[in-house]
């Protein structure tokens, strides 16, 4: 079995309160977990309106098919226009490590 997960820093576009935040992170976070079957949350940035950190996590039976998840769901956020993609951070584990 193998674990992973991606962590994002995101710098948000034209948001002026958390509000806006909020209107544009939970469709980016709903689309992740429908389209990619991914666990996913905002992990950190909560106080700050143009800042967010979203982690998304899977389980999978072998390494290439999570590697792949994993890419294609960072495709997917680097491609959003309202964010910025400031860095991600990838890390996989198998079950026996």
């Amino acid at each position: 079995m193998w674990i992973g997960w991606i962590e994002f820093d995101i710098l948000l576009g034209d948001v002026h309160s958390l509000k806006e935040k909020r209107s544009l992170v939970r469709p980016v976070l709903a689309e992740l977990k429908r389209r990619f079957e991914v666990s996913v949350a905002e992990v950190g940035g909560h106080e700050q309106h143009r800042r967010t950190q979203i982690g998304a996590g899977l389980v999978a039976a072998d390494r290439a098919h999570l590697v792949e998840v994993l890419a294609a769901v960072e495709r997917f956020v680097a491609a959003r226009p309202e964010m910025e993609l400031l860095s991600a951070r990838q890390r996989e584990l198998r079950s026996d490590d």
